[in-house]
């Protein structure tokens, strides 16, 4: 399985999160909530939707061990997570400006800064002790930030994307290790099924699928939510 293919999956995962989230969740409110409806909303949050963010996360590790260029690769992270903040507030606040929770671009880029400081530390001619209490710095202030942030998944999203980064030359352990950090979220560990896959190849070009993607479809589930639903 290409790291195309597990994209495409994660998108897909990521969109029936979001209508459950955005659409679903609005109908709930505007007509009632019934067991039905509450069924096909937790089907489509816990039982789908929580493939997409562990994936991402592999991929995020992939990509700066991979990519020629990491400060490039940091950049249109940042610039999305700039990007998608309007529609992400709206989607999920009703509103254009919201600072009390930020979108998940924000916890890949920080996620990305972490591990990439992390390896740099780990290549410096130094002892091995300060390298593992460099990296432990590190990696627990981005936890930190994650927290009082408040990016998607805060803080136990960027202990994913560590746990990868640290067992990443060894895949059984890195899916291991990819099971724990997500064992909060019953149906995550699932993803990592998928992740065994694997090729290693990238597949088709879509670097910029999943950047545009993301804003687009949050503003317009919020379109199609308010026009249901006001």
């Amino acid at each position: 399985m290409s790291g195309s293919t597990l994209k495409l999956i994660a998108l897909f995962s990521m969109l029936v999160d979001h209508i459950g989230a955005v659409v679903l969740e609005a109908a709930m409110v505007k007509v009632g909530y019934t067991e039905t409806l509450e069924n096909v909303y937790l089907f489509m949050r816990w039982g789908i939707g929580r493939l997409a963010f562990p994936i991402y996360c592999f991929l995020l590790v992939e990509g700066m061990e991979k990519t020629r260029n990491r400060r490039r690769y940091g950049e249109r992270l940042f610039l999305f997570a700039l990007i998608s903040e309007i529609p992400f507030d709206l989607a999920f606040r009703g509103k254009m400006v919201d600072f009390s929770y930020q979108n998940i671009f924000f916890t890949l880029f920080l996620g990305l800064i972490a591990i990439c400081a992390m390896d740099a530390i780990g290549k410096k001619s130094i002892a091995f002790f300060w390298k593992v209490l460099g990296s432990g710095l590190v990696f627990l202030t981005a936890i930190w930030i994650g927290e009082v942030s408040h990016c998607d998944y805060g803080g136990k999203g960027i202990i994913a994307i560590g746990l990868l980064y640290i067992f990443r030359r060894n895949r059984i352990h890195q899916i291991i290790a990819g099971c724990i950090a997500f064992l909060w979220e019953i149906t995550a560990p699932i993803a990592f099924l998928l992740i065994g896959f694997y090729n290693g190849r990238r597949g088709l070009k879509l670097k910029y699928v999943f950047y545009g993607f993301y804003p687009l479809h949050l503003l317009l589930l919020y379109l199609i939510s308010r026009a249901l639903f006001g």
